[in-house]
């Protein structure tokens, strides 16, 4: 009956092939598998995990969202803008100052991720903010961070970003910050330069910061939060030509940093009515993009952003569109006992999916309550309008899932395909089955037309690809483009092969390849969006199991040789973000559990079954909390490589589930021995 009801639907999309039953991978049986002798450790652990997890579900709305942490940089930023914004003696600064203090390491700078070694652009970031709170320069915390500082190479290494909002106070000369033109917003779609040729997250950062380069505002800064003394001499700015590094005379990033100089000389020159153009442009383009939307693009720099270029426009602090703005931040705000911290974006989508996920593959009643109002939710936060990533793929078909509780521009692949992943393991009744199927197809739909023309899928963008574009100098982010990558292509085809799709099907068998060309010469795959060659690797051959491939071939074989050749003694699986900038100390850092998961789910799925599994299953149910929960110490999500990493602090608990859960389905089949 099912098939018949949805046979209507595939006009939408009948341009893209589906398997025959492919309807019947959408839903699951209602009834539980049947059970069979299990280790009883593993079967406690697996209870006190699922238990732990449906504690933290939302009882109202039936979501997961556990918090996200960065680094100490947003925090910083939020003490700046605090002042920004004429709200200097906020009680808030000197909770996020006691943070901050907190996080300081040994030699008197900040890392990037936690037990990572002191960076430059977080070192100053925290120096100023400290100072803001009001913080003397005599005090061991700030002698000890100048002196890192200077063994960092400087206060002229820093960053765009830093270098702007330290311009914005008269601290550092605009002269040395990279331009930001609002008339970028006048190149039109097809022109090779556009807006749209930035990665999703680059836009809604660089459309505000264009508008406040316009106005460069200076705010007066308090005379004890002035950092003269972080200068080596009487200079405020490097030229840029210097801060850019080495580079040939010839070449994109020279040809940059003259474009740079022309638009500095013109500042002021041109025509005015074009660059009043530009900017109602571009505050259009930010005020479309705060509809249903937590700010734009739902994280915490283009929010931030947002709210200084709506101030330099002339907004009053009671309009409510700003209000709005300044209440998002509210919600990113994590306060603890003395301290604050604040969150970089919120991710419910991305946490319901995945726990709804680890909970139905550990053997949950997929007719659980907790499993069917957790997917009734996230039917509801399916996106039915046409966002950025439109404008490169026109003729795909509306559809999809974002990150966050709202970001209706913005969905993306990675949580699209988590999603459908999740929403085919619950049991729905008739009315509800059948509105999951349509939203289902729709997904799929979409994502099948996001894929690249190489044959993997990136993350928000099709053909975000202009390596060009890291050239240019406001692009020190690591994070311009969006190129198709291995991990999300992987995950892309685990979806497909668990709705029926197979090598015969021509998406299917260039996606394999394009996996096959991003492999590493020792078996691994670099991991873009979590941390990182253990992330790849797991995700590349679960998604090759569940397409069909044959997993006894070379590449894959060698691939779990990889992951077994990075074990730890103590029978678990861990690196750190190192690995992003040193390839060479990939597999090495503290046993995680949430890489361990990774681990062990890439190994199953590759077919293993010897002491590597055994062990790396006794790790986790022997470092589970009497809570269910898990402890972790390092980050294992990536945001930006080398610039900003994430804390996702469910990953820890969700992903040893479904670890868990994979090995006890294949303790049940047969496939494994205890």
């Amino acid at each position: 009956m099912l098939k018949n009801l949805v046979s209507g639907w595939l006009a939408e999309g009948r341009r893209y092939r589906k398997p025959q039953d492919w309807a019947d991978h959408v839903r699951p049986d209602a009834a539980a598998a049947a059970e069979g002798p299990l280790p009883e450790a593993l079967t406690q652990t697996i209870r006190r995990s699922q238990e732990a997890l449906l504690r933290q579900q939302n009882p109202e709305d039936g979501f997961w969202c556990g918090p996200i942490f960065g680094d100490t940089t947003i925090d910083s930023d939020t003490i700046m803008l605090l002042n920004f914004l004429g709200r200097g003696n906020s009680i808030k600064i000197r909770r996020i100052a006691n943070h901050l203090l907190n996080k300081q390491n040994p030699d008197g700078g900040w890392p990037i991720y936690d037990n990572g070694p002191s960076e430059i652009s977080a070192t100053v970031k925290a120096y100023w903010a400290l100072k803001f709170a009001g913080h003397s320069p005599q005090e061991p915390c700030l002698e000890s961070a100048r002196k890192c500082i200077k063994r960092l190479g400087g206060i002229h290494k820093v960053n765009t970003y830093t270098k702007f909002y330290l311009a914005l106070f008269g601290q550092y000369d605009w002269r040395g910050v990279p331009s930001i033109p609002p008339e970028i917003m006048l190149f039109p779609n097809w022109f090779y330069f556009n807006l749209y040729e930035m990665s999703a997250w680059t836009r809604p950062i660089v459309v505000p910061l264009a508008i406040v380069w316009a106005f460069q505002p200076a705010v007066p800064c308090p005379a004890h939060a002035t950092i003269d003394e972080l200068f080596p001499d009487t200079r405020r700015h490097v030229p840029l030509s210097e801060a850019v590094g080495p580079h040939r005379l010839v070449s994109w990033t020279t040809f940059f940093l003259m474009w740079d100089s022309f638009l500095k000389g013109m500042e002021g020159r041109g025509g005015h009515w074009i660059r009043v153009w530009a900017l109602r442009l571009a505050e259009d383009w930010i005020l479309e993009r705060l509809q249903d939307s937590d700010g734009p693009g739902a994280i915490y720099p283009p929010i931030t952003n947002a709210i200084m270029a709506m101030k330099c426009l002339g907004y009053p602090d009671t309009d409510p569109r700003l209000v709005s703005l300044l209440q998002e931040l509210d919600r990113l705000e994590h306060p603890g006992t003395d301290s604050t911290r604040y969150q970089p974006s919120r991710s419910p989508v991305w946490d319901t999916a995945i726990t709804m996920i680890a909970l139905a593959e550990s053997g949950l009643d997929r007719a659980h309550p907790a499993l069917v109002q957790a997917c009734q939710w996230t039917i509801s936060k399916e996106i039915k309008v046409r966002g950025d990533w439109a404008v490169t793929n026109p003729n795909g078909p509306t559809g999809g899932w974002h990150f966050q509780f709202n970001n209706v521009f913005y969905p993306d692949v990675d949580d699209t395909a988590m999603v459908l992943l999740a929403l085919r393991h619950v049991h729905l009744e008739d009315v509800n089955a059948t509105i999951r199927e349509k939203s289902f197809l729709r997904g799929l739909n979409w994502i099948l037309s996001m894929q690249s023309s190489t044959g993997g899928w990136a993350a928000f963008d099709k053909e975000n690809t202009k390596v060009v574009l890291t050239k240019i100098p406001f692009a020190d982010h690591n994070a311009m483009i969006d190129p198709p990558t291995s991990d999300i292509t992987a995950r892309v085809l685990e979806l497909l092969g668990c709705v029926g799709y197979d090598g015969s099907y021509a998406p299917v068998n260039k996606a394999i390849k394009f996996l096959k060309a991003e492999q590493e010469s020792d078996g691994s795959w670099y991991g873009r969006w979590g941390v990182n060659y253990i992330y790849g690797t797991w995700q590349a051959l679960r998604g090759l199991a569940a397409i069909g491939e044959d997993m006894r071939k070379p590449y894959v074989q060698r691939a779990a040789a990889w992951l077994k050749s990075v074990q730890h003694a103590d029978g678990g699986w861990g690196e750190t973000c190192e690995t992003y900038e040193n390839p060479a100390a990939k597999g090495r850092g503290p046993s995680t559990p949430a890489q361990t998961a990774w681990a062990l789910m890439g190994l199953i799925a590759a077919g293993v079954d010897d002491e590597s599994v055994r062990r790396g299953v006794a790790y986790l149910t022997g470092t589970q909390r009497v809570d269910g929960t898990w402890d972790e110490t390092e980050f294992t999500g990536t945001g930006f490589p080398k610039v900003y990493y994430l804390e996702y602090t469910m990953y820890r608990n969700y992903f040893p589930l479904q670890a868990l859960g994979n090995y006890r389905k294949a303790l049940l089949s047969g496939r494994a021995r205890a």
